[in-house]
């Protein structure tokens, strides 16, 4: 986390993601040449992942796809709904001054 601020860095949700990747690998009992092979994403990724948190978007999904964990990024970047209402709202507002 950030020295001054208590939000989340990039870095820090990088980290927090390998390590529930690693530990949901190890739960399923996958070692890093069974997800590899699983996943169609190099072995050498997969252990650069879990130890640095660097890996393309394209590889951790594959990895998501092989861990039955895909569907966990449906929610990414989701618009709240309320959000939505309140945006027609006040633009119906606007529009009517």
């Amino acid at each position: 986390m950030g020295k001054y601020n208590n939000k989340k860095l990039p870095s820090d949700v990088l980290k927090s993601i390998a390590e529930k990747c690693r530990a949901l690998r190890k739960a399923n009992k996958f070692s890093r040449a069974e997800c590899a092979e699983r996943s169609g994403v190099p072995e050498p990724t997969i252990r650069l992942f879990e130890t640095t948190g660097k890996i393309s978007l394209a590889s951790l999904l594959k990895l998501s796809f092989a861990l039955n964990r895909l569907g966990d990024f449906d929610l990414l970047f989701q618009v709240d709904q309320q959000e939505q209402q309140l945006d027609r709202l006040f633009s119906s507002k606007t529009k009517r001054s």
